[in-house]
Parts: structure tokens; C-alpha cells; sequence
């Protein structure tokens, strides 16, 4: 077990290293300025003096992306549902998702701002509105992947539709439900920061906004790291929520995104 932990993420967290250690040597080689790029020293004494403040705000932020993500995580697995079940929506309304997506969210959050106020709910509509595509793409693909053998043999038992798709193509579509939720959490902390920079009292993105304008580039650098962390926990809070709902997919350690 330990050896596996080892192998699987030493090899990263030295290349991350070496990374910093990089920096700090092209800050220090062509003597750049702070306020165009400071080095590791300087963001970390960053750091030490923000440490006060920043648990408030991430705080914030990490509330605006769980209530998100969960909104994304019903309306994904809803409208999945739906599009699976009935191919006539499916071929109306997939397209319709699919061009949504190129709507760029940094128009759409002051819209919603606008239209909602400056509380918390307009930051998780922000957030459920990037997060749910991933969750309805995959989720639609894993119920429409189940056994169909498997589903004309319950059918002809006479089960109705919806006992299908509650014995038979949920139970397929958990993998693919929880690929596509991995993939959300991972944009769910960068959607919350998108709707704080439109309008907030407090969170990271208020916090990066109000350090730009100071040209504090260390501390835009901090909230960086920041929401890097946070975003790496919610993603790892989410895997184990996948170990825990498909135990037989980990058996005897075994991962099954490394058995591919």
C-alpha cells in the first residue's frame, strides 16, 4: 500500500519541486521585478501575511462550489436521465447543450449577478451552470451503454421503464456519473472565482481582484496556489465519494482507471 502511494505520487510532487526551484533561479538569473514575476521566497512571505484573512474567503468560495456542484450534480443526472430515456429529446435538446457550451461564462456571470443579486445562490448557478455539462455527457453515456441485452430481457419480464432504469442502467451509468463529477470538481472552485470577480464581499476571487489592483502579484500568486489545493482536495473528496459507491471497482487496490 505504501509503496503504491510512493510510486504513484512522489514522481510529482519531485517534478513540482523542481519546478519551484526553476522559478526562483529564472526570478533570481534575469533579476525580474515583483510586480512582473516573484519568486517563491516572496510569495510565500506573501502568505504569511494574508493567513488570516484567507480562511474566510476560501471558506466562501468552497460553500459556492459544493452548493454548485451539487445543483450540477441533480440537474446533470436529471437531464441525463431524461435524454437517455427518450431519444426524441435527446436529439432536440443534446445539440442545444452542446452549443451552450460556447458561451463564454465570464458573459453569462454578470448577467446572473444582475438577475439574482450578490448573495451566495447566483456564485452556485455560475458554478452548476460550467459543472453539469461533464455530468450529463457522461452520465448519458454510461446509461446508454448499459447491457441492452440485459434491458430487453427485463422488459420482456415486464418491467416497466422506470424499473429499468433504476435496476438496470443507473446502476451502469455510477462509473461514468462519477468520471463526469471528478471532471466538475475540478472547474467547480475556478467557476465560484469567475462569479466572485463580478461582484462579492468575500472569497478568492475578491480576494485576487482586489490584489491585482494593488499590484500584490504575490498574493494573486497565493490565491493561485490556493485554489489549486482546494481544487485537489475536492477532487480527491470526490473519489473517495466514487470508492465508497463502487467498492468493487477498488478491489484488492485495484484502480480501474489504471486496468485500461
Amino acid at each position: 500500500m505504501t509503496m503504491r502511494l510512493v510510486t504513484r505520487y512522489v514522481p510529482a510532487v519531485l517534478f513540482l519541486a523542481a519546478l519551484i526551484v526553476a522559478w526562483d533561479i529564472a526570478v533570481r538569473a534575469f533579476d525580474l521585478q515583483p510586480y512582473l514575476l516573484p519568486g517563491p521566497g516572496r510569495v510565500w512571505h506573501a502568505f504569511l501575511e494574508v493567513r488570516g484573512t484567507l480562511p474566510g474567503h476560501i471558506r466562501t468560495t468552497m460553500t459556492e462550489a459544493l452548493l454548485g456542484l451539487g445543483i450540477a450534480c441533480v440537474l446533470g443526472a436529471g437531464i441525463a436521465a431524461l435524454l437517455a430515456g427518450f431519444a426524441p429529446v435527446r436529439r432536440v435538446v443534446y445539440p442545444l447543450l452542446v452549443v451552450s457550451q460556447n458561451v463564454p461564462m465570464i458573459v453569462m456571470a454578470p448577467l446572473i449577478v444582475v438577475w439574482f443579486g450578490f448573495g451566495i445562490m447566483p456564485k452556485a448557478l455560475v458554478v452548476a451552470l460550467i459543472c453539469f455539462f461533464p455530468i450529463v455527457v457522461s452520465t448519458t453515456d454510461g446509461l446508454l451503454r448499459a447491457d441492452r441485452e440485459l434491458v430487453d430481457l427485463a422488459r420482456s419480464f415486464g418491467a416497466s421503464r422506470l424499473q429499468v432504469l433504476r435496476t438496470i442502467l443507473v446502476p451502469s451509468a455510477v462509473p461514468s456519473f462519477f468520471a463526469g463529477l471528478q471532471i466538475s470538481a475540478t472547474y467547480a472552485v475556478l467557476g465560484a472565482v469567475i462569479a466572485e470577480w463580478v461582484g462579492a464581499s468575500s472569497g478568492l476571487g475578491l480576494f485576487i481582484s482586489r490584489s491585482q489592483t494593488a499590484f500584490r502579484v504575490d498574493r494573486v500568486f497565493v490565491a493561485v496556489a490556493v485554489i489549486a489545493a482546494v481544487s485537489i482536495l475536492l477532487f480527491a473528496l470526490v473519489h473517495l465519494a466514487a470508492r465508497a459507491a463502487m467498492p468493487w471497482q477498488y478491489a484488492h487496490g485495484q484502480n480501474p482507471e489504471e486496468s485500461r
